[in-house]
This record gives structure tokens, sequence and C-alpha cells, in this order.
């Protein structure tokens, strides 16, 4: 009895100390990947037997195979997450529309409304010179390019936005489906006792995905099962993933249930980055820029529309700027065709530019809410500016968190390729005693036989 026991204990043990060092051989082959959480074997003494009146160790086994995790911080970055990736996405775009305008520059649009009404005040001085009316078409010619290529830029940009939102929204759906396949499978293999570890770890590396994209909440349920919904709408369990949608509605960009009217609410991740930018920044600016250049247009006309050409025979009531509108800044073509055609006589005499002198006042005059074009264009610039600082800060305040709790995640699932040697030093020295037991085994079995 005793002899068989000892085979069998041997057994045991050899069979839970190479399953041991699968284990570990599986922990140092993941020690690089940032999903992986350590698995860890925990032992267990078999059931003692009783057997005339004597108990006998059945050895040991395996009772689990235990996946190390801290669902707390999990909780604590899928919170973080979207916080890290709103902020970060809107210091990017801001930064593109900061590189839009080329402020401070030459070339940005305060030099040139400056330079515009400049040539005004020079071409006052001497109202007949060919050279300084050319000056003046060429000085509102840079302006009009400017003006046009900002606003160009700045649909482009959208649009840019809005093709990346839609397929932020393919993405999410993408995540959604696959965490639908796991959950499944997870589920399948658990009621079937196969190891679940590896799957558990790819279905919280999917959630922390897609908590960058949107803001999300997340219950697992009695079976494992990750049950997640996004800004308050189901998004998906072990049997249904759900489908959305990108909305455009009145200019605003949003996301819905496919076959719902409802927006979902976002409050984190790229998605409202993007939303954001694209329905109320991006507007925004465009909006104060409209003011502006639409309260230049007009100061200008007006003034213009009252001066005498030095055309043959002299015109009056011609506006300097032909239109503003859809983001496009025209000059009149017949002042661009033949600069003569530019009014700044106000009695129709030669060598009168009174009306040059108002117009390059307009440059200091309070056109706007009590303040000059310049710097309503410069507290444009400044809310730009300081948005964009924002959002930096946001962003650096948020990865610091993002980097702290990803340490203590670290620190608690990540792989110590020294510690697993020493596990496997221990495992090892362990299979090989067990190893000797049946050998030692085997001699005494051999000499009892011998001995009969």
């Amino acid at each position: 009895m005793a002899l068989t026991k000892i085979f069998d204990i041997s057994n045991r043990t050899l069979t839970a100390y190479r399953r041991a060092l699968e284990v570990t051989s599986h922990n140092i082959a993941n020690a690089a990947n940032p999903y992986y959480s350590r698995q860890r074997v925990i032992f267990e003494s078999d059931i003692s037997d009783l057997n005339r009146g004597f108990v006998w160790g059945n050895g040991v086994k395996i009772r689990d195979v235990q996946r190390v995790r801290d669902f707390l911080i999990d909780m604590q970055i899928r919170a973080a997450n979207p916080k890290l990736y709103d902020s970060s996405k809107q210091s990017t775009l801001i930064g593109q529309v900061e590189t839009i305008f080329s402020e401070p520059s030459d070339l940005g649009l305060s030099n040139l409304i400056s330079q515009f009404f400049t040539s005004f005040q020079e071409l006052s001085v001497t109202p007949n010179s060919s050279a300084l009316r050319t000056s003046v078409v060429n000085a509102a010619t840079n302006l009009s390019a400017k003006v046009n290529s900002i606003n160009s830029s700045l649909a482009t940009t959208k649009t840019d936005i809005r093709n990346e939102f839609k397929s932020d929204v393919d993405q999410i759906n993408s995540i959604l489906q696959e965490l639908q396949t796991v959950n499944a499978q997870q589920f399948d293999f658990n009621y079937k006792g196969a190891p679940i570890n590896d799957l558990l770890d790819k279905r919280d590396a999917l959630i922390e995905e897609l908590s960058s994209l949107v803001n999300v909440t997340v219950t697992i349920d009695s079976n494992n099962n990750a049950v997640v919904s996004i800004g308050g709408a189901f998004a998906v369990d072990r049997l249904y993933a759900a489908k959305f949608e990108m909305v455009e509605t009145n200019g605003k960009l949003s996301m819905q249930l496919e076959g719902s009217n409802a927006p979902i609410v976002l409050s984190g991740g790229e998605l409202n980055a993007l939303s954001d930018v694209y329905s109320n920044k991006i507007p925004e600016y465009q909006q104060k820029l409209d003011e502006i250049i639409n309260q230049l247009v007009n100061s200008v006309n007006e003034i213009h529309s009252t001066g005498f050409t030095l055309t043959n025979p002299q015109q009056t009531g011609i506006n300097f700027f032909e239109a503003y509108s859809n983001g496009s800044l025209t000059i009149n073509p017949d002042i661009v065709r033949d600069p003569n055609n530019i009014a700044v006589s106000s009695d129709g005499t030669e060598g009168n530019g009174d009306l040059a002198n108002s117009i390059a006042e307009l440059n200091n005059a309070e056109l706007l809410n009590g303040s000059t074009l310049i710097d309503s264009y410069s507290s444009l610039m400044s809310n730009i500016g300081n948005e964009k600082s924002l959002a930096d800060n946001f962003s650096e305040a948020n990865q610091l968190v993002i980097d702290q709790l990803q340490t203590q995640k670290l620190s608690v699932s990540g792989v110590s390729v020294d510690e697993e040697m020493t596990n496997v030093l221990k495992f090892q020295r362990t299979y090989e005693a067990a190893a000797k037991l049946i050998t030692v085994a085997d001699e005494l079995l051999q000499t009892l036989i011998n001995m009969v």
C-alpha cells in the first residue's frame, strides 16, 4: 500500500509542477505584453485518505491558476482614459487651427489687414499715383487670398474631422462585435472548464481601447461577461452587440444607435473632442472671423462708395469689395482690372485723397463692440491660444494620472522575469524531487520482488 501511495503522490506532484512550469513559461513569454496579466498557480493539499486508522496524504494539486488583477485600478483607468484622449485630441485639433491662421507672422491676417490700411494711408498722400493704386490692389489681393485660405483650410479641417469621426464610430462597432465574441467564448470555455485568463486579458484590452474613443460604463456580471454601455446606451453583452452610426444635425456631429433618433451623450474620449471641435469651436472661430471681415468690407465700402474714380468719365457709387460670402472675400473686379477705379476723391477733383485717409483711419477705429478690427482679431487669436493651452494642461495632467495608474497596474499584473525565474528553479527542483521519489519507490519495489 505504502509503495503504491508513493507512486501516486509522485505522479500527482509531477503533473502539478509540470503545469506550474507551463504557467511560468507563459508568464515569461508575455513579459513585454502590456495587456497581459500575470498568472499565479495556487497549490493546495489533496484530500487525505483515512485507512485502518491511519491518515494517508495524497500529495498536492492545483486548485486554480489565478489571474492577478486589481479591478479597482481597471475601473480608474477606464474613467481616466476618456479624459486623456479627449484633451489630447482637442490639443491636436486646436493646434491645427492655430497653424491655419499663421500667427504671429508676416503672412498672418493681422499684418495683412494693417498692410491694407497702410496702403490707403500712402495713397492719400499721392492719390493719382498709379504705383500706389497698384499697391492698394496688391494689399487687398493678399488680404483676400489669406481670408479665403483660412476659410478653405477650416472647411478642409472640418471635413477631415468628420471623416475621422465616422472612422472612429466604425472602429467602435468593430470593438463591440469583438467584445461580444470574447464574452461568448469565455462563457463557453468557463462552462467546459477550459482556461479563460487570456480571453479575459483580451476583453479588458478591448474595453481599454474603447474607453479611449468614448465614455463607457462597464459592469462584470455573475458569468464574468462584460456588460458595456456608451453614453448611457446599452452597447454589448454576451448575446448582443449594438451598432452605432454617425449623424450630423444642424452642423453638429453626434453618434446614435442605428434606427434610433436619440443621440448618445458624449462626455469623453476622442469622439467627444472631434464632436466638440467640429460642432462648437471651429464654428465659433469662423463666426468671429466673419464678423471681423464683414465689418471691414462694410466699413471700407461705405466710405469708398461715396468717392470719385480717376476714370474718364468719373464714376461714384463703386464698392471696393464685391462681396464676402461663403468664406470668400472678393475684390471688385473693375478695380482689379483698372486701379483707377479706386475712388478716394471726396469731391471729384484731382489730387484729392480725403477718402483714402478716411479708409486708412479705419485701422484705428472702434468698429466692433468698442474694439478695433485688429484688437478683435487679436482677441480671436488669444481665445484660440488659451483653448490650446488649456487642452495642453488638461492633457498633461490626465497623462500623469494615467501614467501613475499604469505603473500601479504593472506593479500588480506585470510580469517580473526575476521572480518568474525563481519560480522556475523552485518548480524544477520539486519536479526533480518527485521524479527521484518514483525512482526510489521503483527500487524498493524491485527489492521486495527479488525477496519473494
